[in-house]
C-alpha cells in the first residue's frame, strides 16, 4: 500500500517542479510590455487581414449573383466587369482615395488631406486620426478599407445589368473609388463631421458602402433607361435569370463574406468584440431570410427562391451600421424588417425602374432602413464602448440620436447622387452609356467580349451540337439515323 504513496507522492513532486519551470517565464516577463504589445498587434493585424480577404471574397459573391440573375448571353460580361473593376479601384484608392477618406490634414471636417500614394513598410504607421487608435499597420488599415471601397463600386453595377457599355464601367469607377465613395466613408469612417461632430453611427458601412453603391447606382439607371422587353404595353415584363443555383451560391457566398465586413470593422481582435458582432449579424440575416419567405408567400403564394436570397443580403445590408451597437434579439428585429423591406420594394420598383438584381431595395432601402435602426437601437454601452454618438430611442427615450441618423442618410443619399448623376451623365454625352439595340439582343458577351460565356448554346462547337433556330432541340442527325444499342459498348 505504500508504493502508491510513494509513486504519487514523487509524481506531485515532479509535477510541482514543472508547474513552477513553466511559470518562471510568465513571471519574468510579466512586466515586459513591448512583449505583450507586440503579441496584440500581430493578433490584431492577423485578424484584420484575414477579415480583408473575407470581403475581398464578396466579389465572387456580386459575380455569382449577377451571373444567375443575367441572361446566358450576358454572363461573361459580369465575370470581365468585376474583374476590371476590381483592379482599377484597387490602384485609384492606393493613389488618392485612402488618403481622402483617413488622411489628416485639409479640411478635415469635409475631407482628408494626406496620405496619398502611400508607402507601406513592416509595422509603418500613418497619420489616420480616425483609425489611429487601432494598433495595426497602415498596409492592414489600406487593405480593409480598400476591400470596402471595391463592395460598394460592385453594388453599383446590379441596376445597370445587360445593356450598359463596358467602358462606362472603368470611367465611372476610378473617380468613384478615387473621391466619391471617400467622401462618405470621411464623414462616417475617417473623423469627418457627421460622425466626429454629429455623432452619427455606421459600424461598418450601411450607408457608407451599401446606401452608397445603391445610390450611385439609382443614378445611373435614371439616364440608362430598362432593358428591351422590360415594359410593354404598359406593364412591366419578368425577365428572369439563367441560373438560380449560381444566384443564390452568389447569397452564400456574400453571408460569408460578411463575416469579414461587419466583425472585422472592429479593427481588433484583442478586445474580443469582433465575437458579438457575428452572432449579431448572423441573426440578422436569418431573420431576413425568413422574413422575406414569409412576405413574398403571402403577396404571391409561391416561395421565391430570388426573394429569399435577397432577404438574406437586405438583412445583412441593414445589421451593417448596427451591427457593433445592437444586441442580439436587436439583430434579429432589425434583419427581419428589412426582409419585408425588401421584398415590397422589389415588387413595388419593378413597376417602374429596371433593376435586375433588386440592388436599389436590398442595398438602398434596407442601408437607409439599417442605419436609421441604430437611433433606436444602439444600447448607450456599446456606445461608450465605440466612442461614436449615444443610445437610441428605445434606451433613452431621446431622438438625438435617430436624428444624427437621419442627417448621416439625407446628406450621404443628396452628395452621392447629384455627383454620380454628372459623372454618368457626362459618360453619356460623350462615350455613351448604353450598347446598340442589336448589340443588346444579341448580347454583351460577343458584342462586347468576342465570345459568349456560354458558346455551345450560341454556336458550333467542335464535338457539340449546333442547333439553329429552324431544327428540334435534340440531335438532328438522329431523327434519320438508326440508334445502335451496342453503340456505348463498341465505343467503350
Amino acid at each position: 500500500m505504500s508504493r502508491p504513496k510513494f509513486h504519487l507522492t514523487r509524481l506531485g513532486l515532479a509535477s510541482g517542479i514543472a508547474l513552477l519551470a513553466a511559470f518562471a517565464p510568465v513571471a519574468a516577463f510579466a512586466d515586459d510590455t513591448t512583449a505583450t504589445s507586440a503579441a496584440g498587434v500581430a493578433a490584431d493585424t492577423v485578424w484584420v487581414i484575414v477579415a480583408a480577404c473575407f470581403v475581398l471574397f464578396m466579389q465572387a459573391g456580386f459575380a455569382m449573383l449577377e451571373v444567375g440573375f443575367s441572361r446566358m448571353k450576358n454572363v461573361g460580361t459580369v465575370v470581365a466587369k468585376v474583374i476590371t473593376n476590381l483592379s482599377v479601384s484597387s490602384i485609384a484608392y492606393w493613389a488618392v482615395g485612402f488618403g481622402l477618406a483617413f488622411g489628416a490634414g485639409g479640411a478635415f471636417a469635409f475631407i482628408g488631406g494626406s496620405g496619398f500614394f502611400p508607402t507601406f513598410s513592416p509595422g509603418s504607421t500613418m497619420d489616420l486620426p480616425a483609425i489611429a487608435w487601432s494598433t495595426t499597420p497602415a498596409a492592414a488599415k489600406w487593405f480593409f478599407e480598400f476591400v470596402f471601397c471595391a463592395v460598394s463600386l460592385a453594388i453599383v453595377w446590379g441596376t445597370m445589368l445587360e445593356r450598359t457599355k463596358f467602358i462606362v464601367y472603368i470611367l465611372f469607377g476610378i473617380p468613384f473609388a478615387a473621391f466619391i465613395y471617400p467622401l462618405i466613408s470621411h464623414q462616417l469612417f475617417g473623423g469627418g463631421y457627421l460622425m466626429a461632430t454629429l455623432g452619427s453611427q455606421d459600424f461598418a458601412g450601411s450607408t457608407v458602402v451599401h446606401l452608397t453603391g445603391a445610390t450611385a447606382g439609382l443614378a445611373g439607371l435614371l439616364l440608362l433607361g430598362p432593358r428591351i422587353g422590360k415594359y410593354e404595353r404598359g406593364r412591366a415584363n419578368a425577365i428572369p435569370g439563367h441560373n438560380m443555383p449560381l444566384a443564390q451560391l452568389g447569397v452564400l457566398i456574400l453571408w460569408f463574406g460578411w463575416f469579414g465586413f461587419n466583425p472585422g470593422s472592429t479593427l481588433n481582435a484583442t478586445n474580443l468584440h469582433f465575437a458579438d458582432v457575428a452572432v449579431v449579424t448572423n441573426l440578422a440575416a436569418a431573420g431576413g431570410a425568413v422574413a422575406a419567405l414569409a412576405t413574398v408567400y403571402l403577396i404571391t403564394k409561391t416561395m421565391d427562391v430570388g426573394m429569399i436570397g435577397n432577404g438574406a443580403i437586405a438583412a445583412l445590408v441593414a445589421i451593417t451600421a448596427p451591427s457593433g451597437y445592437v444586441e442580439p434579439w436587436a439583430g434579429i428585429v432589425i434583419g427581419a424588417v428589412a426582409g419585408v423591406i425588401v421584398v415590397v420594394g422589389v415588387l413595388a420598383l419593378d413597376r417602374v425602374l429596371d433593376d435586375p438584381v433588386g440592388a436599389l431595395p436590398a442595398h438602398g432601402l434596407a442601408g437607409i432602413w439599417g442605419t436609421l435602426s441604430c437611433g433606436l437601437f444602439t444600447t448607450p454601452a456599446l456606445a461608450k464602448f465605440n466612442g461614436v454618438g449615444q443610445g437610441g430611442l428605445f434606451y433613452t427615450g431621446s431622438f438625438h440620436q435617430l436624428g444624427a441618423q437621419a442627417i448621416a442618410v439625407t446628406a450621404s443619399f443628396v452628395t452621392v447622387f447629384v455627383l454620380s448623376y454628372g459623372l454618368f451623365w457626362i459618360i453619356k454625352k460623350t462615350v455613351g452609356l448604353r450598347v446598340s439595340a442589336r448589340e443588346e439582343l444579341e448580347g454583351l458577351d460577343i458584342s462586347e467580349h468576342g465570345m459568349w460565356g456560354y458558346p455551345e448554346s450560341f454556336m458550333p462547337v467542335p464535338g457539340g451540337v449546333y442547333r439553329p433556330a429552324d431544327t428540334p432541340t435534340v440531335n438532328p442527325h438522329a431523327l434519320h439515323e438508326p440508334v445502335s444499342t451496342t453503340q456505348g459498348v463498341a465505343s467503350a
